[in-house]
């Protein structure tokens, strides 16, 4: 693995770029340094022709744990607008992985919530261990998912969403395969034969064909125009952070208290 900076990762074998958050300490947690690196690179490899695969895989024991405590605290203190500018960011994150013109494919262990739900739903080939976690628990907080939104409920449903979203509920790999959000769940000491044998499936496929397909597939379903959706959701998101509720959520988790209408 070659450092492309203190929290992300890159290995190249062949034709596949294998990328790895490496923040193993904050369990791979979103900060605003992370994002722009990883939206940075997965930038490069879409203008990388070398590249025909990209895998997402994460370091430690956990795949993401979603946003780092100390960024959601700078979050709670910071402006409407700041929130917004910040929301844009993991917008633009999303959007890049989503769209990116090679497959991609995720590889999951451990824990994966919020941000890293929806880095999970943006890729096209989901494949996890049976200890994986997950969980949408921003209306803990009083907030919601609003970035990720689009891509968690592209993979899962309009039905799921309105679920998991309003409750906040921690769920297994077996229900995130039942759902769509994974493809396909395999032992921990399988998983790397399980990507393997996807990578050699993509890497049979004609280059362009592969590289198009989620375009083929966008074109079919996408109602509206995106960059007025991501506006949309981050100033829902922002509204969110800094509404009474969302202070008071943020204040609560930060305290590791339960917030007022737990009580």
């Amino acid at each position: 693995m070659t450092p492309m900076s203190d929290s992300l990762q890159l290995q190249r074998d062949g034709f596949v770029a294998r990328l790895r958050l490496n923040r193993p300490d904050v369990h791979n947690a979103f900060d605003a340094a992370l994002i722009a690196d990883l939206t940075a690179q997965l930038q490069a490899v879409a203008a990388d022709s070398g590249v025909r695969v990209v895998v997402l895989e994460a370091a430690g024991v956990s795949f993401s744990a979603g946003a780092d405590l100390h960024w959601m605290r700078g979050m709670a203190a910071a402006s409407e607008q700041e929130n917004r500018a910040d929301a844009l960011a993991l917008a633009g994150l999303m959007r890049t992985l989503d769209e990116l013109p090679r497959p991609t494919i995720a590889r999951v262990h451990g824990a994966a919530f919020g941000g890293g739900v929806g880095l999970v739903a943006c890729c096209d080939i989901a494949i996890g261990t049976p200890a994986a976690k997950f969980g949408l628990t921003e209306s803990r907080l009083g907030l919601l998912p609003a970035v990720i939104s689009p891509y968690v409920i592209a993979a899962i449903g309009a039905r799921q969403a309105r679920r998991w979203f309003a409750t906040g509920e921690t769920f297994d790999a077996a229900e995130a395969h039942r759902i769509g959000l994974l493809h396909q769940v395999v032992d921990a000491e399988q998983l790397d034969t399980a990507v393997q044998r996807q990578v050699d499936l993509l890497l049979q496929a004609g280059p362009v064909a592969t590289a198009t397909a989620k375009s083929l597939v966008r074109r079919a379903v996408q109602i509206g125009d995106s960059a007025s959706l991501d506006a949309d959701n981050a100033d829902l998101i922002a509204r969110l952070r800094v509404s009474p509720e969302g202070q008071e959520g943020l204040s609560a988790f930060l305290g590791k208290r339960k917030p007022a209408w737990c009580n």
